[in-house]
């Protein structure tokens, strides 16, 4: 007897995508949760946990947020789930808070750089975007060195009763 296929699990809230890198890259200053605008297929795919923000960014477009080249799949779950799968999806902000932060990308030449899309206790897809400046190559250097030593030292730690340094 075959065994059905398992059904893919669905978020229902949590972490749908993590853009891991981007602390690396950029010293985050300040950050905002922002709505996010999609249509039906967009969400059910979002809710499989399969889509990519690495590259993404937000840009302004005509006084309004957009969250440019992320990359949500097409749903294969039903026959009318066709849809841009790079298409730029509006972010939904207060007025006040898109004035704040583009008057900051200006001045001091910061990015938007979304950190995550999550979907929050009411069911409704957020990105969380953090205000950044790109670090130097130094900067990462002195990231990785402190990275490496923290692994060491755990290792270190958890050997130290066993006698095998």
């Amino acid at each position: 007897m075959a065994k059905k296929p398992a059904k893919p699990t669905m978020i229902s809230h949590g972490i749908a995508a993590q853009n891991r890198k981007a602390r690396f890259n950029y010293t985050i200053t300040e950050t905002i949760e922002a709505g996010l605008v999609l249509k039906g297929a967009e969400v059910k795919s979002l809710r499989m946990g399969r889509a990519t923000i690495a590259e993404a960014f937000a840009a302004e477009r005509n006084g309004e947020l957009w969250l440019l080249n992320s990359y949500i799949p097409e749903y294969q779950g039903g026959v009318l789930s066709r849809f841009d799968t790079r298409a730029p999806r509006k972010l939904l902000l207060h007025s006040k808070q898109i004035e704040k932060f583009l008057g900051a990308v200006a001045r001091e030449g910061a990015t938007l750089v979304p950190l995550d899309i999550h979907f929050n206790a009411r069911g409704c897809a957020k990105v969380t975007l953090g205000l950044g400046e790109g670090k130097k190559s130094v900067d990462k250097r002195h990231a990785i060195a402190d990275r490496d030593w923290q692994r060491d030292k755990a290792r270190l730690l958890r050997n130290k009763g066993r006698g095998d340094y």
